[in-house]
């Protein structure tokens, strides 16, 4: 019985592409460009192609792996369709589970969204490992999440569970957000959301602070030393992003009612010292029941998506 399966996890720049055994340990992985001209026609060919190389160099047949899966930076609907994807190119309906299976001469094949599919990942071998039912929050640029239940992805009917980034917390926000509404937690616990709070206090007290002596254009990652060093400002801004953050894992707690919260994306590298504040907010929303979710960081870094697409071919039923 075949014991290995391909995860590939597609982004912008790359596609990582990894083989993986039964159990969950990578056997040798690597990266191919991802090439988004002509509204990224070739970008499945591609992986295709690298995928079977790999093999034919290995001697590895087509029977002796389960499967692929994949996860693709837009929404996946059930049956495998993505509607539109910006990221890739993918202006048309797509529907990468049968292109890439024809692609790889019938080899099954499961589609996710790489954040659905990276909280997959961290859930099997990762921050959320020995948990079934886990949130995954990616503070990056934005804030993106996944959505896991009983050992299996939220997508939702147009596959757009998971999209905690734009869940509101803030009725009063007078700016918009990227997606056109005002308030959206990603204004607020992103990196960019972070340096966004900083600088409005910054404009809004003559509180001093090591934020007004160095670079006008300060980084999420100078906030966060400022706040870890003392810095009376950039804590209080910290706090403020975190709270935000703990109020809509509060509403989350209520619907899903994770195990356990985890932390993860570049914001994350702040450590301990950001989950205590997380943890702190969280257990003052969140006063029903006993046992409320642990919160804990991630652990896979960008191995996190290989990792929970085969573990999408492992699942199949």
């Amino acid at each position: 019985m075949a014991k290995q399966c391909i995860g590939i996890d597609v982004g912008g720049t790359t596609a990582k592409i990894g083989l993986l055994s039964s159990e969950g340990v990578i056997l040798d992985k690597w990266e191919i460009p991802t090439r988004r001209e002509e509204n990224g026609a070739h970008i499945l060919p591609d992986i295709a192609a690298s995928v079977r190389e790999y093999l034919d160099r290995h001697g590895i047949g087509t029977e002796d792996i389960l499967g692929a899966g994949i996860g693709v930076p837009g929404p996946v609907t059930p049956d495998g369709n993505v509607a539109v994807c910006v990221n890739l190119g993918w202006k048309q309906e797509t529907n990468p589970e049968k292109e890439l299976s024809r692609l790889l001469n019938g080899m099954y094949v499961k589609a996710g969204n790489d954040a659905n599919v990276a909280a997959l990942g961290e859930m099997w071998q990762g921050g959320g490992k020995g948990h079934k039912s886990i949130m995954l929050f990616t503070l990056g640029t934005g804030v993106g999440g996944g959505v896991v239940v009983n050992e299996s992805v939220v997508a939702g009917f147009r596959g757009m569970g998971g999209e905690i980034g734009h869940i509101l917390v803030n009725f009063d926000e007078p700016d918009s957000c990227n997606c056109g509404n005002h308030g959206c937690l990603e204004q607020y616990a992103s990196a960019t959301g972070i340096v966004r709070v900083a600088r409005q206090m910054l404009e809004a007290s003559d509180e001093p602070s090591v934020l007004r002596k160095g670079d006008a254009a300060f980084s999420c990652k100078a906030v966060l030393d400022a706040a870890k060093a003392g810095d009376v400002l950039a804590l209080s801004a910290v706090r403020t992003s975190m709270r935000y953050l703990a109020l809509a894992m509060h509403y989350i707690s209520h619907i899903t009612d994770p195990e356990i919260f985890v932390i993860g994306g570049g914001v994350s590298k702040a450590g301990q010292f950001l989950l205590d504040i997380i943890e702190e907010y969280y257990e003052t929303f969140t006063v029903m029941g006993k046992g409320r979710a642990k919160v804990g960081l991630a652990t896979l870094g960008n191995d996190a998506g290989m990792y929970g697409a085969a573990r999408l071919v492992l699942d199949r039923e």
